[in-house]
This record gives structure tokens, C-alpha cells and sequence, in this order.
């Protein structure tokens, strides 16, 4: 079995005989090798320079005109030539490197006794030298100047993609084919996956509201309308027999911008109204017929996901959708603006009442409206909704969930327990409970 050589044998794997031919024939090699290995850092360190600019950093590059300018603009469109050609060149100069390596050894060393070791030693310190100086400095380095180091190599990167063009085809060719099959068979990722990605990827610095929008993105399109949409109690309408005065009291008062038209009940809506359609007859009496104004109205059932219904907006110019129930009765309304809130949460505009969404008394007791969705309640609360699923059924909002785990309307300061939650009831009517008060108690008996 061969052994290290060690003590006065070390001595013996050097040979003793060199000749002027073989010291010429070192320096030769080893100039060779830094060349091999300036080229190695070069390829590596080009890499992660291209890759690493910014938007900004590539405007400030390609503002002045040139051959410079062309061979950076043609390898960044071009992410997977530029790929090939750096694989491919730094295959070529590594091979370059291991084969001047040993040649080199094979006129300092004489290993013959002990093949093993030798081999061995060849390899750590090609590895050695490949890694520190051929990958690992020139990355770092290119990375904090990427830059400088873009221009330094553009055209000579760009040139080597010209030699290497035949190679470079064939392997991105090749990569193509690998790619499209690796598509097909790709995991795909749940929302609970991306929605922890973004968790273990945002910088510690992030906004929380950053994340908040990411989060919100992800969950987009498994979102429905039942989830947004204005609940039915909530809904501003105008009986189409109505006068013209007032229907015009009714808009002033409502200060919406559309609102549908009614015969009887909600549930038989003949149409939306545009208040911007009334500029014009605002001087007119009761003899006039508004209703000659209405617009079709476009319904749209609560399953439906509102990524879909979105691009229905986009395409057929509308900002409103009257969300039928299972009957065909109407159980809802959505609009344009509460699918963005969706995204980037509340917005309010000049005419948008100034009212507070809820009430944080501390850090385990809040007041919430009685129409606040169980899971935005749970978000300001900071809980997991799945909290309530058993006693929630088909509730979206907290004055439904009440009910539900009450089974009639509750009276004013009437308490409700459920696990460490305790609610409150602040404000109720002849119909839905208004305002609620939530304890988190065990939370604040900790």
C-alpha cells in the first residue's frame, strides 16, 4: 500500500537533477499557469459582474455609444450565450491549467515511488489554486466592483463568444431541450410555500407593509369575491320609483360615483346609475325619467376568483359587479377599487369618510365593527384565523360569526366566550350587531 513519503524522504521526491532546459522549461510553465489562472479569474469574476448590475448601473453603462456599449448590451440580452461562453472558456483554461500543472510536477517531482501521493498533492494544490485565486477573489472582487469589471471585460468576453460561437450554440441548444422537460415536470408552489419564502428571503430591514404586498400578490389569484365584495347590509341603492329630487338627495348623501338601481329589493337590481351621467340634468324636475340614464349591470357569482375579475374589468372598461348568491338573489357588490385594496390595502380618496377601522385599546383588547371580515380582524389582531373555522361555517364578517355561535341577535353588553376570546357587544340594532369589543384573555392574564 503506498504511504506518504515524510522525514529525509521528501527529500527524494525532488529531483536533484535539473538541467538549463528544464529551468527554462519551469518558468515557462509557471508563467503559463498565472496566465491560465488570470484568465480563469477573469471568466469567473465577469460573471458575477454582469450579473450582479442594477437597472441603474446598466443605463449608466450603455449611455455612451460604442463598441463597449454594444458588447454589454448584446450579453445581457443574451443571458444563456453569456453563460455558455464563460462555462465553455473556463473549462478550456482549467484543462489549460491541469495539463501545464502536470507537466510542471513531472520535472520538479519525481513521484514514482509513490504514485498515490503524488496524484494526491497534484490535485489539492491545482484545486487550491483554481478555487482561491480563479473563483473565489475574482467573484468577491467583481461583485463589490462590478462595474469597473464590466468594462474591463465587455469586449474581450464578447470576443471570446465569437470563438467559441459554434460550442456556445450547440450548448444552449442542448440546455433548451433539458429546460422545456424540466418545465413540464416543475413543482409547483402553494401560496403557503411562497408566502414562507418571502418570510425567509425579505431583508431584516424590509417594510413590513413591502411584505404585506408580496404576501398579498401570492394570495391574489385564490382569493374570491365572497372574500371583498361590500356585504349586502352595506350596499347604497335607489329604488327606481323614486322621484328625480329624490334620487339626486339620495347621490348627494351616498357620495358615490355609481350606484345601482333597485325595483322592490336588491335582489332585483334593473341597473347601475353613473352620478357623472346627471351633470347635465341637475336643473331638471320630477317630470324628468332618469331611468332613460341606467347602464346594464354586470353580475358576477361569489365564487368567482377576482384575479379573473380584474381582467374582466380591464377588458370590458367597467369598475363595478353586483355578486349573486346561489338563488340569484344579490349578496353582495365589488368593485375596481376593492380589488386593489386587495393588493395594497385601504385607500381613501376625497371623499372617503375619515373613520377608524377599528380600535386598539392595548395590546390584547380591541373594538372592531360589527361588518369588519374575520380575517382582517385576525390580521390586525395578529392571530391565525383558522382559530375560528369551527364556529365561523359560511360568516365572512364578525357580526355573522356572533351569530352563528349565538344563535339569535345579542342584547347591548352582552358577553360571548369562545376558547381565550371574549366579545363584548358595544353597539347592536333591531337587526346585525354593530360594534364589538374583543378580549384576548388569556394573552393578558399571561
Amino acid at each position: 500500500m503506498d504511504e506518504p513519503p515524510s522525514g529525509s524522504y521528501l527529500l527524494q521526491i525532488i529531483n536533484p537533477l535539473l538541467s538549463s532546459s528544464d529551468t527554462l522549461s519551469i518558468a515557462f510553465a509557471l508563467i503559463g499557469i498565472g496566465v491560465l489562472v488570470f484568465l480563469s479569474a477573469c471568466y469567473s469574476g465577469s460573471e458575477n459582474a454582469l450579473f450582479s448590475l442594477s437597472k441603474l448601473n446598466l443605463e449608466e453603462l450603455l449611455e455612451t455609444q460604442g463598441s463597449r456599449a454594444n458588447a454589454i448590451s448584446f450579453l445581457v440580452r443574451n443571458p444563456k450565450r453569456l453563460l455558455a461562453t464563460i462555462l465553455i472558456a473556463n473549462t478550456f483554461v482549467n484543462i489549460g491549467v491541469v495539463l501545464v500543472n502536470t507537466y510542471l510536477f513531472s520535472i520538479v517531482f519525481n513521484f514514482h515511488a509513490y504514485p498515490l501521493f503524488g496524484f494526491l498533492f497534484e490535485v489539492v494544490v491545482v484545486t487550491f489554486v483554481l478555487v482561491l485565486f480563479g473563483e473565489v477573489i475574482p467573484k468577491v472582487y467583481s461583485f463589490q466592483y462590478n462595474m469597473k469589471v464590466t468594462k474591463l471585460l465587455a469586449i474581450p468576453l464578447y470576443y471570446t463568444y465569437k470563438f467559441f460561437q459554434p460550442l456556445v450554440f450547440v450548448l444552449e441548444k442542448s440546455t433548451s431541450i433539458i429546460d422545456k422537460r424540466i418545465t413540464k415536470k416543475g413543482h409547483i408552489l402553494s401560496a403557503d410555500e411562497l408566502n414562507h419564502a418571502i418570510e425567509i428571503t425579505s431583508e431584516k430591514d424590509a417594510p413590513k407593509q413591502e411584505k404585506n404586498i408580496l404576501k398579498s400578490v401570492v394570495n391574489f389569484g385564490n382569493t374570491n369575491v365572497r372574500q371583498i365584495m361590500r356585504q349586502r347590509p352595506d350596499i347604497v341603492g335607489v329604488d327606481i320609483e323614486c322621484t328625480f329630487k329624490q334620487l339626486m338627495l339620495q347621490i348627494v348623501d351616498s357620495g358615490y360615483s355609481r350606484v345601482p338601481v333597485y325595483e322592490e329589493s336588491l335582489d332585483h337590481i334593473k341597473g347601475i346609475l353613473f352620478t357623472k351621467d346627471l351633470l347635465q340634468h341637475i336643473h331638471e324636475d320630477d317630470s324628468f325619467d332618469w331611468r332613460t340614464l341606467l347602464r346594464d349591470a354586470y353580475f358576477v357569482p361569489e365564487s368567482k376568483k377576482i384575479d379573473d375579475l380584474l381582467k374582466e374589468f380591464q377588458t370590458k372598461r367597467m369598475h363595478l359587479a353586483i355578486v349573486a348568491d346561489e338563488f340569484g338573489g344579490t349578496s353582495g357588490l365589488v368593485s375596481m377599487e376593492d380589488i386593489v385594496e386587495e393588493i395594497f390595502g385601504e385607500i381613501q380618496d376625497e371623499f372617503d369618510e375619515d373613520e377608524h377601522i377599528y380600535t386598539r385599546i392595548n395590546n390584547y383588547t380591541f373594538v372592531f365593527e360589527g361588518k369588519m371580515l374575520i380575517n382582517d380582524m385576525c390580521r390586525y389582531m395578529e392571530v391565525n384565523p383558522e382559530v375560528f373555522d369551527e364556529i365561523r361555517n359560511d360568516a365572512e364578517t364578525l357580526g355573522g360569526m356572533l351569530l352563528e355561535l349565538n344563535s339569535y341577535l345579542p342584547k347591548l353588553g352582552q358577553e360571548i366566550k369562545f376558547k381565550n376570546f371574549s366579545f363584548k357587544i358595544e353597539s347592536v340594532d333591531t337587526r346585525k350587531i354593530k360594534r364589538v369589543k374583543v378580549t384576548i384573555e388569556s394573552s393578558k392574564n399571561a
